[in-house]
């Protein structure tokens, strides 16, 4: 697999006379070839280092010239005692890691995952490069695409570019950086520039066919165009990769000119090739490619088009190299494109306004998947499954051993022939779902998964002498083990032709995909409700009959189903989908909690799961019951949060990659990267999954630290939520407005608190007063609450605890809640310290992490699940001591403030006035004098007014700073006692500290 665009690898050149040079001493490395088949991994680690790497490529092993060397054998981990089989160096540093094994290892696949743990352990390397002697293969900045070489057979024009990509030279150079560069731009252009052409050929070629064909809708019309395309995208493809012959369009084009006799149209001479593709035809020496995508459709034959626009617009087309320039992954995304493209064009026919930014593809969040992602699903499910397979068979491709006779195995060697038959068997059974397929990312990358892993079985039933070891790979991945479902049935016909251009054979008909992916609507199976109902059990009854798929994989759609007034699905798909789905068609009801519940139903007993979705799974409030669901129902193999927007045209705060399964794992393995570049070198851990039940709402956490901390903090403690407290709301008035007044006016107007009325231990400062008549207001008006004679006031409006204390008997509005102990074990004050502390903060940071979010509110079902340490009172003594003091030097600095502005004499005081302990002298005259719009006649009244305020600013400034440094001390120390109150380690404090 290809990671550097052939174009591009053709405009870098060498010292053509040193490449020679190197060519030569290669062919002392071919003229070993028999040898080197017979070495053990150990024998000829050495000697392949010498030979390819020093002879070949340039390097210098250290064992060759100690005091300056770039190649070394056998180098240690930075981090443990492991050793990488060799290590390359640039300016003293690693930038590369060698893995080798011996050519009895024909699947370099599982020598991957070793090197790559390898390349994290040194902190400045960017490549891995892995051998059998025979194929090796160079992997580049931590991506598992490959480029690969066959040493054993290996042409002259392949070893310029083995040299280009890995010589010291070009290493140096950090070439193969800068052709990675020009390839993703040169690709980046030529999908734009395809796309562009491609989109304006269907565009034409629609509008050409409705003028034409009047009598058909266009609905059908639009459908038509599209197969047509299919049909051209696929020749072009075959007529550059040599399924067809070259230059077909340009034969078809010439056969229209040429005619004499004849009066064809260029599209009835279309239609002639179409049918011969189909059928196949000797006399054209074009092979039968039948399965569907070229079977007789009468009304597409019936339709007219001018020749000018197959003629003109095909060949632009024509024009590009789909064997080198036009990967099938750059038709992937141009496929996704085409879909929001047809979807602009059924708006046309439906006379409705388009636009791109908010296309229903974009409103149904569909995005086209990015190929790292696809691939870390497909390794981590299907790939997991085969390993494990294989290791229960106990024929891992690194441990098979070539018998010495085999016309007479013994038996154990006719034991892994067997059970290698018995793989083959599992694997063409294995059923693969992406139950919202999209254009095919999914199947693709699952399909080239099990062509690798057929291909390597076929050299292990070889190696053990099985005479039909080869069998048509491709073919019975199609017609076994690949599914697909989608409710846009473009999409459905995009995904089969994705599909048979990867798979396509010369010679060798197209798989009928017809059974496999089809179209409907995945989540509902009631007619009744939906026209596209999509009943499983009926459309895969071969796969239900027997237990389910064994592996459901993909990306589905991010639909928020229940807006109100703003919803565009009916009122009876979002009931079908609450009674249906109860667990996940909460809230909101997102689409993608329902797949999920919805797929864990169509998985086998060993089935697995796996979809990348918005990251709200781990920590949304409302979907605490499905993670306890899946916590208690299913095991948990691994959580992948990625803490970044995976996809350019979505912003969703996140994502994250699960995986969930029906057998009985009982640890998860947690993974976090906070970008793209930290996702190949994640931070992880592994926890008991049935530790996620302590965690407040069953929250998905990703980090140790912190469930640690959690934990312990519940060491000892009760919860806010429990028998010892009350909770109370202040009042709401129904009209804020009506209720209340910034002065008395009659005896029911009583003294009341808003949340922007007190900081954390600041004594609340009433400015307004409230209408108290339980009658009028709208609720909570129990006045006891509000006269007991001490609470806790906690603001309801933040983003973190500001907690303070009343003992004046004050009404409180509905923006602060009350706090009481009813059990007389816990000292108010005591209370007031621990949920002031930083500690206590962190902990309401796991359960609300809200910090800097615009529209924070302080929940009084997320303050009862704080840790509160139970003590006796007499131990709760230094807290309130504490307390008392905070409150006492918080209401000092608030009386000294407010003297010095009450001084200023101002209607209005500006935030910086309020503030003016942080401002110097001058900057306090130049705000104050815009406070009083003065204008200084001269330097010598400005003087003056200067002399005049100096003296008190000076002092004041100077008493409130000591002051609030008194309070910070305080406040450390109440941290400090908390900590130790709470038990918690240096590092841990460390971690509450970095808050």
């Amino acid at each position: 697999m290809s990671i550097f665009q052939n174009s591009v690898l053709k405009t870098f050149k060498q010292d053509e006379k040193l490449v020679a040079l190197r060519w030569a001493a290669f062919q002392n490395y071919k003229a070993k070839v028999e040898a080197i088949k017979d070495f053990k991994e150990e024998e000829y680690q050495d000697g392949f280092l010498k030979d390819i790497f020093e002879s070949c490529l340039g390097y210098t092993l250290k064992t060759t010239n100690p005091s300056s060397f770039n190649l070394e054998r056998e180098k240690k981990n930075e981090t443990d005692s492991k050793k990488a089989d060799g290590v390359i160096y640039l300016n003293s540093e690693i930038i590369a890691v060698i893995e080798l094994k011996d050519t009895k290892t024909k699947n370099l696949d599982r020598v991957q995952q070793q090197a790559f743990w390898y390349l994290t352990q040194h902190t400045k390397a960017k490549y891995v490069i892995i051998s059998n002697f025979d194929e090796l293969r160079f992997y580049f900045d931590k991506s598992t695409a490959y480029e690969s070489f066959s040493l054993f057979n290996l042409s002259y024009d392949e070893f310029c570019k083995l040299h280009l990509l890995l010589s010291f030279e070009n290493i140096k150079d950090e070439t193969a950086l800068k052709i990675k560069e020009k390839s993703n731009s040169f690709e980046q252009d030529i999908s734009k520039k395809l796309y562009k052409d491609f989109s304006n050929f269907r565009t034409l070629l629609f509008e050409n066919i409705v003028k034409n064909n009047p009598t058909i809708d266009k609905q059908t019309l639009l459908r038509l165009t599209q197969k047509l395309c299919d049909r051209i995208i696929f020749i072009l493809f075959a007529e550059d990769r040599d399924l067809l012959r070259a230059n077909m369009i340009k034969e078809i084009r010439e056969e229209f000119i040429n005619q004499k006799f004849t009066n064809y149209s260029l599209y009835d001479i279309y239609k002639f090739y179409f049918e011969a593709i189909n059928k196949g035809n000797d006399k054209l020496q074009i092979p039968q490619y039948n399965g569907g995508l070229f079977a007789t459709d009468l009304l597409l034959d019936s339709l007219i088009i001018d020749d000018f626009i197959l003629d003109e617009n095909v060949q632009i087309l024509s024009n590009y190299d789909f064997a080198s320039e036009i990967s099938v992954n750059i038709l992937g995304h141009i496929f996704e494109q085409s879909l929001t493209d047809l979807e602009e064009l059924q708006a046309n026919i439906d006379n409705v306004n388009f636009d791109k930014t908010k296309s229903k593809r974009k409103k149904d969040g569909v995005f086209y998947t990015p190929e790292y992602i696809t691939r870390y699903i497909v390794e981590n499910t299907l790939g997991k499954m085969c390993q494990d397979k294989r290791e229960e068979l106990q024929i891992g491709s690194e441990t098979l051993v070539s018998p010495s006779n085999l016309k007479k195995l013994t038996k154990q060697e006719q034991q892994t022939k067997d059970n290698l038959q018995e793989y083959k068997k599992w694997l063409l059974n294995l059923k693969i779902l992406d139950p919202a397929c999209g254009s095919g990312a999914f199947l693709n990358q699952a399909l080239e998964y099990l062509i690798s892993e057929h291909k390597n079985l076929q050299n292990d039933l070889a190696l053990m002498g099985d005479l039909f070891a080869s069998y048509m790979v491709e073919e019975e991945i199609l017609e076994n083990n690949l599914y697909g479902v989608d409710i846009n049935e473009d999409a459905v016909e995009i995904a089969k032709l994705s599909l048979w251009l990867r798979t396509a054979k010369r010679g060798r008909s197209l798989t009928k995909l017809v059974d496999k992916i089809k179209c409907g609507n995945s989540l509902i199976d009631d007619k009744s409700v939906v026209s596209n109902a999509f009943v499983w059990e009926e459309e895969f009854k071969e796969v239900f009959e027997n237990g389910g798929f064994d592996i459901v994989i993909g990306n589905p759609p991010y639909i928020t189903f229940a807006l109100g007034n703003k919803q565009e699905f009916s009122q009876k798909e979002i009931e079908y989908y609450k009674n249906k789905f109860p667990l996940s068609s909460v809230y909101k009801v997102s689409s993608y909690l329902i797949f999920i519940e919805k797929s864990l139903g169509l998985i086998s007993k060993t089935g697995l799961l796996s979809f990348i979705v918005p990251n709200t799974i781990y920590r949304n409030f409302y979907y605490a019951n499905f993670r306890e669901h899946l916590i208690d129902n299913f095991s948990i193999h691994s959580l992948f949060n990625l803490e970044y927007e995976v996809f350019s045209d979505v912003t969703a705060g996140g994502f994250s990659i699960f995986i969930f399964g029906n057998d009985s794992i009982q640890k998860t393995k947690l993974f976090s990267a906070k970008t793209e570049n930290e996702y190949f070198n994640p931070y992880s851990f592994e926890i008991e999954q049935k530790q996620f039940k302590n965690i407040p709402d069953n929250k998905f956490l990703f980090s140790d630290s912190l469930i640690s901390l959690w934990n312990k903090s519940f060491e000892n403690s009760i919860s806010l939520g429990s028998d010892n407290f009350q909770f109370y709301n202040g009042i709401k008035t129904g009209d804020n407005n009506k209720f209340l007044s910034s002065e008395i006016l009659d005896e029911r107007y009583k003294p009341i608190v808003k949340g922007a009325d007190f900081y954390k231990y600041t004594f609340p400062q009433t400015q307004m007063y409230v209408l108290f008549d339980p009658k009028q207001l709208w609720s909570n008006t129990n006045e006891s609450m509000f006269l007991n004679k001490e609470k806790i006031l906690i603001r309801r409006t933040s983003d973190h605890l500001v907690v303070s204390y009343d003992n004046l008997q004050k009404y409180i509005l509905d923006t602060v809640h009350l706090l009481f102990d009813k059990s007389q074990k816990f000292n108010h004050k005591y209370l007031l310290s621990v949920l002031n502390s930083k500690l206590l903060n962190f902990l309401y940071q796991i359960i609300v992490p809200e910090v800097g979010k615009a529209f924070s509110e302080v929940k009084i079902v997320n303050l009862k699940k704080l840790p509160i340490k139970e003590i006796s009172l007499k131990e709760q003594e230094p807290f309130i001591q504490k307390a008392d003091l905070m409150l006492e030097l918080n209401k000092k600095l608030q009386e000294l403030k407010q003297n010095f502005i009450n001084e200023l004499n101002l209607e209005k005081v500006s935030t910086k006035l309020q503030k003016f302990e942080e401002l110097d002298f001058d900057d306090f005259v130049k705000e104050y004098a815009k406070a009083k719009k003065l204008k200084f006649a001269d330097k010598l009244e400005e003087r003056n007014f200067k002399n005049e305020w100096q003296r008190l600013f000076e002092n004041d400034k100077k008493e409130v700073l000591e002051i609030q440094n008194q309070i910070n001390i305080t406040d450390k120390e109440i941290d400090q006692m908390v900590y130790k109150l709470y038990d918690l380690t240096q590092d841990e404090i460390k971690i509450v500290e970095k808050m």
